[in-house]
Order: structure tokens, then C-alpha cells, then sequence
């Protein structure tokens, strides 16, 4: 470069925002895993842009329907093996005589699902095992009947594998942008939600219940407790 063009004035005036077009990108670099990990906190809110995905989405949604156990009669134990489920399958019922109806739980979340029943989210935990499975739905279809929910009620998870029996301790309400009732928990719950109805379209808020685990049935061929 010739002495003349290192000494340009526009050169001298540039460099400093091509330096910190610099410095922003590295920053932009470094947030993407903390924005990685709120994702896969919050992709429960159906209604958001932060829904959980199949893996490489580009392929398209395979939807699996199967015939759930739902009059189990043989032996059962407290303890046991769950089965966990792919995306886009069926793999559970949810019942609660409030609801008035029996809810088909598919796995994953998404515009398709969410037309076939109740939909859990990936990052959370599968019934049977410890932490906070959370399941959401649409207000105006398998969770219409949500808001008749009330502490003491009892819900039924009917799988392949067991079922699980909860009892309504907290009725809850948020906003989508709210991960507080939807991160993963040291104790076992099982927390069900949907959009709150606004005449105007889409609300940001969400209504739901938080059930505490009070029994759990695994299915056995042989031996086990006998509940």
C-alpha cells in the first residue's frame, strides 16, 4: 500500500467501525449457547416462536399414533422402566373428570400436533421419571376445560408403561415470556397449561394448574408390588 493511501483520511475514519463490527460479531458468537439453552427452557409456549422442533425440521413431521393401554388389570409396581418417546408420537391419554374428555399427549410441539391433542414438551420430563413434565394445549379445543380445574382434582397420565396419578395443588397464570412454571424442578410435577382467551386474537398470557405426583403404576408381566 503506497504512503499516500495509509495516510488517507477515510481509511483513519473507518477503521475504528470496522473494529467494532468486529467486537459485535464475537459478542453475537458468545450469546448464541446461552440463547441455545433458553430456547430449549422455554420451548413449551405454543403460541410463541419458541416451540419445540423435530430434529432436522426440514424433513418434515412424522406423526405416530398408537393404541394406549387404558384398562390395564394385571400387576403393577411403584417403581419401574419408562419408554421414552419420539417426537411427533402418540404416547400417552390424559384424563380428568373436569375436562370432560380424554386427551391424546403427543410428544413434541407444533402447529400439526397441537390440531391432534395435547402436546409435551421435549425438554421436560417424561412421566414416570423425576422432574416437571409439562404438557400444554390449545384453549379452544382439548384444554377448553382447563380453567375448571381446581386444587384437590385429580389427573390420570394412562401410557404403555404405567400410569400416573396427580393431584391439582396450584392453579397458575403467566406470561408466554415467563419460564418460571415451565423449567425443569427437583421435585416430580406435572404442570398443564394453555393460552388465555382475548376477543382481540392471540393473549400472552397462560393459565394452567401444577399437579403434584401421588401415585405411580408401572406395568408388570410378573411379580412387582401389587397395588
Amino acid at each position: 500500500m503506497s504512503e499516500k493511501k495509509r495516510n488517507s483520511p477515510l481509511l483513519h475514519i473507518a477503521t475504528p467501525f470496522i473494529v467494532l463490527a468486529l467486537c459485535a460479531g464475537i459478542v453475537t458468537a458468545a450469546l448464541i449457547k446461552p440463547s441455545d439453552k433458553l430456547k430449549m427452557y422455554l420451548n413449551i409456549a405454543f403460541m410463541d416462536s419458541l416451540r419445540s422442533e423435530p430434529d432436522g425440521g426440514g424433513s418434515g413431521l412424522v406423526v405416530k399414533d398408537n393404541d394406549i393401554i387404558e384398562d390395564y388389570s394385571g400387576k403393577t409396581s411403584s417403581q419401574g422402566e419408562v419408554i421414552r418417546p419420539k417426537f411427533g408420537e402418540l404416547f400417552a391419554v390424559l384424563k380428568c373428570d373436569a375436562l370432560e374428555v380424554d386427551v391424546p399427549v403427543y410428544w413434541g410441539s407444533g402447529s400439526e400436533l397441537l390440531e391432534l391433542g395435547a402436546c409435551q414438551s421435549t425438554g421436560s420430563a417424561v412421566p414416570g421419571t423425576e422432574g416437571n413434565a409439562v404438557i400444554s394445549a390449545h384453549v379452544d379445543t382439548f384444554f377448553a376445560d382447563l380453567g375448571k380445574l381446581d386444587i384437590g382434582d385429580k389427573v390420570t397420565l394412562d401410557t404403555n408403561y404405567g400410569q400416573f396419578i396427580y393431584t391439582v395443588k396450584e392453579l397458575i397464570e403467566f406470561k408466554a415470556t415467563n419460564g418460571k412454571y415451565v423449567v425443569p424442578t427437583e421435585d416430580t410435577r406435572l404442570t398443564l397449561y394453555t393460552c388465555k382467551k382475548d376477543i382481540l386474537g392471540n393473549s400472552d398470557q397462560r393459565f394452567g394448574v401444577i399437579c403434584e405426583l401421588t401415585e405411580s403404576r408401572f406395568y408388570t408381566e410378573a411379580g412387582g408390588e401389587d397395588q
